[in-house]
């Protein structure tokens, strides 16, 4: 969630002309990570939850690819704690997927 707030500031700092595209893309993505934890969360079998955290884990690399096409663009340069942030987030749901997977014999 400290994610998602922290995106929407960023994104609100866009050119105009970015309002309804790379700014939403970024948005959509950011929100999609959150939500499809809370999703697979409430699910009744961990292989449900763990589809669920795979879909957050690639929404989360989404939006890493366009927090780097908005800043190859020069439409903002993201604060250090905004990357150790998304940095974080991959690695908590990382650790959580490999906690959740079937141990291997």
């Amino acid at each position: 969630m400290d994610l998602v707030e922290a995106i929407y500031r960023i994104s609100a700092t866009f050119p105009d002309f970015e309002r309804f595209a790379l700014s939403q893309q970024i948005r959509r993505a950011v929100v999609s990570v959150p939500s499809n934890i809370a999703e697979g969360a409430a699910r009744k079998s961990t292989s449900e939850y763990l589809r669920f955290l795979s879909i957050a884990r690639g929404s989360l690399a989404e939006l890493d690819t366009q927090l780097h096409i908005a800043e190859r663009l020069d439409y903002t340069t993201f604060p250090p704690d905004a990357v150790e942030l998304v940095n974080c987030v991959f690695a908590k749901l990382n650790a959580l997927i490999r906690s959740l997977q079937p141990r291997e014999s």
